[in-house]
């Protein structure tokens, strides 16, 4: 059962996340900053911050919301399709359904050699920013940034391909604490769209 201070802090990095489209570790920071709490403070697991999104989502964007995700995993499936050669998975928010029209979408990409995919980049003449973040071990892996643009929200969108090694896709796929699968290939994000309500 978590302590009254740990869903408190939940609570306020909820509202950064959905209102802000910061990522859980800042928003967690933030909340506990804004809440005048000491900088050491322990901080929410995921799962806690997971929860209180999903509640801030279904009291102040419960109308908007489920079109918003929709338009992100279809523009997840778009660059999914235009990397399939990388074995693309989703991940994240988009993946577990409490992403905003303020996320970014985040796949994963598993290639025989790490240089791969940014020379697909260059040859698709497809503007990328490369950058390094933190993978899904806590490891540092390299990034390529994407302007993607999202016309069912008629926005420019964050698309991250993350590029790991073709070995790391076998711890990829076990399931997380709560015993889902953390992200899922385009069949999985094409099924995720198909048993969603058109909106």
């Amino acid at each position: 059962m978590p302590n009254a201070l740990a869903t408190e802090i939940a609570n306020a990095a909820a509202r950064f996340v959905v209102e802000e489209g910061l990522e859980w570790g800042p928003a967690k920071r933030r909340a506990v900053r804004q809440l005048g709490l000491p900088a050491r403070s322990p901080l929410p697991d995921n799962d806690l911050v997971e929860d209180a999104v999903r509640e801030y989502i279904g009291l102040f964007c419960a109308d908007t919301q489920p079109a918003e995700l929709r338009a992100l995993r279809e523009l997840a499936l778009v660059w999914m399709e235009r990397m399939a050669e990388f074995r693309p998975h989703l991940g994240g928010a988009v993946w577990y359904g409490t992403a905003t029209r303020l996320s970014d979408i985040y796949l994963q990409l598993f290639c025989d050699d790490c240089k791969s995919a940014e020379i697909a980049l260059i040859d698709h003449h497809v503007d990328y920013e490369p950058r390094t973040v933190t993978g899904f071990h806590g490891e540092s892996v390299e990034a390529l940034s994407i302007a993607g643009r999202s016309a069912a929200l008629g926005e420019t969108i964050g698309v991250h391909l993350l590029v790991y090694d073709l070995d790391d896709l076998r711890g990829a796929l076990r399931p997380d604490a709560r015993g889902r699968v953390p992200r899922g290939d385009a069949r999985a994000v094409r099924r995720l769209l198909d048993e969603e309500p058109s909106v």
